[in-house]
């Protein structure tokens, strides 16, 4: 199955499509890390990570892992072991919260761009969240709470998503 991010502000599922946000700056076949730009091309996404807190087990067939406080993404161009993974959160290490009080990681989808053998710079960091008002992201992918727990319920572990 892909999901395709169809237009500007679309994406597509089977016969669901999803109204969506992306990267202030737009896309980018070449991205930086910070340059605000959704990476082009087609990824795989990883496990759904989610607030229990906030949220009643939703139902996928992807693996759930919930987000606890100490969780974070990091995006430290200097950890080069630990750039774009999930991390236990240190002060040391730049990273992107996991666990926050808005809404936008209740629900979040890494996706696996710069992912396996990932190089240093090109981007951290890119996942598919919930966005309340459709504001542009700092590179990511989001889409209404409503909608994503749609999703959740079409996508399984060979899911990928087309960027374009």
């Amino acid at each position: 199955m892909i999901i395709l991010r169809k237009n500007k502000d679309r994406l597509k599922v089977d016969d669901f499509t999803f109204k969506c946000c992306i990267g202030k700056n737009g896309l980018s076949s070449n991205k930086i890390e910070g340059d605000f730009k959704t990476p082009k091309g087609t990824f795989y996404l990883e496990n759904l990570y989610f607030r229990k807190d906030r949220n009643n087990n939703p139902k996928t067939k992807l693996k759930k892992i919930a987000i606890k406080k100490n969780m974070g993404w990091c995006n430290d161009i200097k950890k080069i072991k630990k750039y774009n993974k999930l991390i236990k959160i240190k002060k040391y290490i730049r990273h992107e919260k996991l666990y926050r009080r808005d809404c936008k990681y209740d629900l979040l989808i890494p996706i696996k761009y710069n992912f396996s053998n990932p190089k240093i710079g090109k981007g951290s960091a890119i996942f598919l969240h919930i966005t309340k008002n459709f504001k542009p992201t700092a590179g990511c992918i989001a889409i209404k709470k409503n909608d994503f727990l749609i999703l959740l319920k079409l996508i399984n572990k060979r899911t990928k998503i087309k960027i374009v």
